[in-house]
């Protein structure tokens, strides 16, 4: 087996892939990526059981084969070079790599590539297509509220549910929730499965901010995601997803609109004097103030701020976890937000106001903290 191929060419695509790779696999050959040299280009593999990604790049091929090459030592290597071209020779006897450089000779003791993993078979497959940006839109928005309750494993992905009315992603810890809607992407196939955390935290650093169409292909065990050269394959969080329309109030009489980016800067700032466990600040909000305070009574620390706002309804005080406030406040993009309360016991409804996207609805859902009174 032998082939020829360019630093640049090969070495992001390693990186990439190397992302798949867990740092303590009970396969050894896992920790290796499967180079399938084909007719005219490499496709290359990484996988941790659970999650495979595959990609192809350009090279110039002599002699067919597939070989397991360990990553880590080959992007450390490859790192080193400038953009010259590598001529990679494979024995076929005890699949030993040879690379050759204008600087020299290196060799790498590789695995033969058929006892890699196979990668799943699309069979049953229905599937539907979203812009790159649309799909990134929905991880980016709904990932930090996942969980991490290793009990309620359906709880630790995004929900995607699409029918013909909207494309939907929803995540919940049962302490936070998001919902990203999109009503300009439909299907007039309804389902609907849970894609777990890891999958979606490397496909969003995987897709641009274009609008190039994501081919989605799912059966009941697994989703195939298809975008330029690449490919991820997972396999889906087996599970009914909470009823989570159910805890979204559907009165919420007080509405506060406020300037979204000091909101978050005062949160931020109030924040440092909370207490370090629940990260609680409290809000109360008076005709057109709002006034934003934390104190840690361990430490006798204590802070408060006062800033104008808009508000209908009764005034109220009400307590959040900083933390998630936070979290929401960096994923919504426009300049004011609504937040809606009830009652002091329940939950806050984050909204963007004056989103210039009608297609699009996010709606973000923190449960309040009981304040104590001093």
């Amino acid at each position: 087996m032998r082939f020829t191929v360019h630093v640049d060419d090969i070495l992001k695509q390693l990186q990439m892939l190397a992302g798949v790779i867990n740092s303590n696999n009970t396969l050894a050959i896992l920790d290796n990526i499967l180079f399938d040299i084909g007719d005219e280009e490499l496709t290359l593999s990484a996988s941790d059981l659970e999650t495979t990604i595959i990609t192809k790049v350009s090279a110039t091929i002599k002699e067919k084969g597939k070989v397991a090459i360990p990553a880590k030592l080959l992007i450390d290597t490859l790192k080193t070079f400038p953009n010259i071209p590598l001529t990679f020779l494979i024995d076929p006897d005890n699949f030993g790599v040879e690379i050759s450089s204008d600087y020299g000779k290196y060799k790498i003791a590789g695995i033969n590539g058929i006892e890699f993993p196979k990668t799943p078979e699309k069979e049953s497959t229905n599937n539907f297509e979203l812009p790159s940006n649309v799909l990134a839109n929905g991880i980016n928005k709904c990932i930090f509220a996942t969980g991490n309750d290793e009990l309620r494993p359906v709880m630790s992905g995004v929900f995607v549910q699409i029918n013909d009315e909207s494309t939907t992603f929803a995540a919940t810890d049962a302490h936070k929730l998001v919902r990203y809607r999109r009503t300009d992407f439909t299907s007039d196939l309804s389902t609907s499965f849970i894609l777990p955390k890891k999958p979606l935290n490397l496909l969003k650093n995987l897709l641009g901010s274009n609008d190039e169409e994501v081919k989605i292909e799912y059966n009941p065990s697994h989703a195939f995601f298809a975008f330029g050269k690449i490919n991820l394959v997972c396999r889906l969080i087996d599970g009914k997803y909470p009823n989570y329309e159910a805890v979204i109030p559907k009165e919420n009489p007080n509405k506060l609109t406020v300037n979204r980016q000091e909101f978050l800067t005062s949160i931020r700032r109030i924040s440092i004097f909370a207490n370090k466990s629940t990260h609680q600040i409290k809000l109360k909000v008076a005709g057109s103030s709002l006034t934003i305070s934390a104190q840690d009574i361990d430490f006798a620390n204590e802070a408060a701020e006062q800033m104008p706002c808009e508000f209908e309804g009764t005034d109220i005080e009400i307590g959040f976890n900083s933390r998630f406030l936070m979290e929401m406040l960096n994923n919504i993009q426009t300049d004011k937000v609504d937040l809606k309360m009830s009652a002091p016991n329940k939950a806050g409804i984050l909204l963007p106001a004056d989103n210039e996207n009608v297609a699009e609805d996010l709606l973000m859902l923190v449960m309040p903290l009981m304040i104590k009174n001093d």
